[in-house]
């Protein structure tokens, strides 16, 4: 009787094995992916990502920032083209734990496959021409093939879209993505809080963002009824 030959396979693990046993160990922390474009509004980016950063449930930030995105920090917040691994650390202002940033271009990143969890996705602030590719499948890119995955896994995606006025292009294209799955959340201040500062209105809009992806921050304010309402119910 003849006997069947024997492999001798590496003993290593494969990566999907790999990245299972990685996902396992943060089953009760979120994964989330940012994506950054050039609309204007790189200081809401940027408090996104301190918060999501800050935040214990949190445990790995996927950053994608399109080349108008990376223009966009230049020119709002100073930071300056240089090594884009640096990037993360530069927006925060010290080394960053949690955010892995992940080129544009590069179609073929985990974050592509739906196979690969991600629990949500924000796109902050997400330009009109985002919107658009997002809205008709038009996955050409990184940010908008990660949104894609988002959508057809049933997965929470908000799109923070920064533009104005709106035309009809524009308001196709967000009833689009929403009747798709998307949240569509307009960069709108709210002034209920009464803000005295940019950061301020800054932290309540982002906190109200982060509060759609089922991450909550004890910063934002919650309207409990005005003086006369809480008297009328005592």
């Amino acid at each position: 009787m003849r006997s069947t030959p024997r492999l001798d396979l590496p003993g290593g693990r494969c990566e999907t094995e790999s990245i299972l046993a990685e996902n396992m160990a943060d089953t009760q922390k979120q994964i989330v992916t940012v994506g950054v474009t050039g609309a204007s509004g790189a200081i809401l980016a940027q408090k996104a990502l301190v918060l999501l950063e800050e935040d214990a449930r949190v445990a790995r930030v996927h950053l994608v920032v399109t080349e108008a995105g990376q223009r966009l920090f230049a020119e709002e917040l100073g930071l300056s083209a240089g090594d884009l691994k640096q990037l993360p650390s530069r927006i925060l202002g010290h080394p960053a734990a949690k955010i892995e940033i992940l080129p544009n271009k590069d179609v073929g990143a985990s974050i592509a496959s739906g196979s690969y969890v991600v629990d949500s996705m924000i796109v902050i602030p997400c330009s009109m021409g985002t919107l658009g590719a997002i809205a008709n499948g038009i996955s050409d890119d990184l940010v908008a093939r990660a949104a894609d995955v988002m959508l057809k896994e049933g997965r929470e995606l908000v799109l923070c879209v920064r533009d104005t006025p709106f035309n009809r292009v524009h308001l196709e294209n967000m009833l689009r993505a929403q009747q798709a799955g998307a949240v569509i959340m307009p960069v709108v201040p709210a002034f209920y809080h009464h803000p005295k500062t940019i950061d301020d209105l800054v932290t309540q809009y982002v906190c109200r963002v982060l509060a759609q992806i089922d991450l909550p921050q004890e910063k934002m304010y919650r309207w409990a009824g005005t003086p006369a309402s809480k008297k009328a119910e005592a």
